[in-house]
């Protein structure tokens, strides 16, 4: 048998148009279904309103990294059923080990504006103290590990984590959401057969949204994507539709079940689309086209699930626009209260390891207020937070740009 023998279907539920497939022609073309509603109608809402706040998020988060006020970003643009849907579907309890591209899912468990914006801009109240860049963030009492920027190492912690949790015999699952690229690392592949060895209850849930960075999929595997991986190590899979966010929310239930009640992996490959680039440091237009974007625009997942909930007669275009205009103030007014927050005091770069930091750490933190203390307009917040006043620091580039002038125009300083 060869790998083109094994071809899975993708599971759908919900057209484009906001009609359902009927569950028995899930997989194929149908007649509209007439079942009633599969997701409960404030459950449904909850959803959408965390799409749209995503979706926004992602549009302000990019437009200020563009005017300066922020290094980095990365959007869920395009994936917000696929990440949303299975957070939907978990219990509150139940850990997730995202990649870097679901704040869905941490929105989704009440990591509010203000939460998200104190990550970003590393200010005092951020819980990583600003020694991280931004979108890696984390919340212990949201169940939600804090990102890691190596690709793929959350897919094995996930596996350790679950096999604690069986452990404990709580009833609680591990989800870990990674893209397609990460699947071709050696972790995944470790990750995978260690779940199925000692029957850990795990959901591995794969993005795969068309590109590693600017590599597509077309290039990164030559078999039947991944979720045919499954089977080489004894797990069930499933492949969805990953801008369909019903077809996901079930799979993902489904998954949850199995791994909980028979303590299995399960692997969920979600197709999807990156609709946005890679990161705000990215230029899509060198690896596709804008003909291929504007073919999955017409997939988009948010116009998708407000169909169906207009078909529902659960939403409207004045509540569409109400919320809209509501998201992007929470969003603007927030960021412009995290801007104006202090940064973490210096001190704290070394705490939280040790209950005592070593000799050596505390020797290289003397030599970086040093070297602050000589270039303080270098290094704002670090300055700020020693006690240097805007003054000081305007004073400090002054004879900075001097010295160097003098040292270009044939001078020594």
């Amino acid at each position: 048998m060869t790998g083109d023998e094994l071809c899975i279907p993708i599971f759908k539920r919900l057209r484009q148009d906001g009609t359902l497939y009927p569950v028995e022609e899930s997989q194929v073309q149908g007649e509209p279904s007439q079942d009633a509603s599969p997701i409960e109608r404030d459950t449904a809402l909850r959803i959408y309103r965390t799409m749209l706040f995503t979706r926004v998020l992602d549009e302000r988060m990019l437009a200020a990294q563009r005017q300066g006020r922020l290094s980095f970003y990365m959007q869920c643009t395009g994936e917000e059923a696929t990440v949303i849907g299975s957070a939907a579907a978990l219990q509150d309890d139940d850990m997730i080990m995202a990649q870097y591209r679901e704040q869905g899912a941490l929105a989704w468990r009440g990591f509010s504006c203000d939460e998200f914006m104190n990550q970003m801009f590393g200010n005092e109240r951020d819980y990583g103290k600003g020694r991280q860049m931004p979108i890696h963030y984390g919340s212990r009492d949201l169940h939600y590990m804090t990102i890691s920027s190596p690709l793929a190492t959350q897919i094995p912690q996930a596996t350790g984590y679950a096999y604690g949790q069986k452990l404990a015999g709580k009833g609680q699952c591990t989800i870990t959401i990674f893209g397609e690229g990460a699947a071709s690392e050696g972790d995944f592949h470790a990750a995978l057969n260690m779940a199925s060895v000692h029957r850990v209850p795990c959901i591995f849930l794969c993005r795969n949204n068309g590109y590693a960075i600017s590599t597509p999929s077309c290039e990164q595997f030559a078999a039947d994507g991944i979720a045919p991986r499954a089977f080489g190590y004894h797990m069930q899979s499933i492949r969805v539709d990953g801008n369909d966010v019903i077809a996901v929310y079930e799979a993902t239930l489904a998954a949850r079940k199995i791994a909980v009640e028979t303590h299995q992996p399960v692997l969920i490959e979600a197709m999807t689309y990156r609709l946005a680039a890679h990161s705000s440091s990215d230029d899509p237009s060198g690896y596709r086209s804008k003909k291929e974007e504007a073919i999955w625009r017409d997939k988009d997942p948010i116009l998708r699930m407000r169909n169906w909930l207009e078909a529902q007669g659960w939403w409207s275009e004045e509540e569409e626009k109400a919320t809209g205009d509501q998201l992007r103030r929470e969003v603007l007014e927030s960021m412009k209260r995290a801007e104006k927050l202090a940064p973490p005091a210096l001190d704290t770069l070394i705490s939280d390891v040790y209950d005592t930091p070593t000799p050596l750490l505390t020797q290289q933190l003397e030599d970086v207020k040093q070297h602050i203390r000589k270039y303080p307009h270098a290094y704002p917040k670090g300055a700020a937070s020693m006690g240097f006043t805007s003054q000081e620091l305007e004073d400090s580039r002054k004879v900075y740009q001097e010295r160097h002038q003098r040292v270009d125009g044939g001078q020594t300083s």
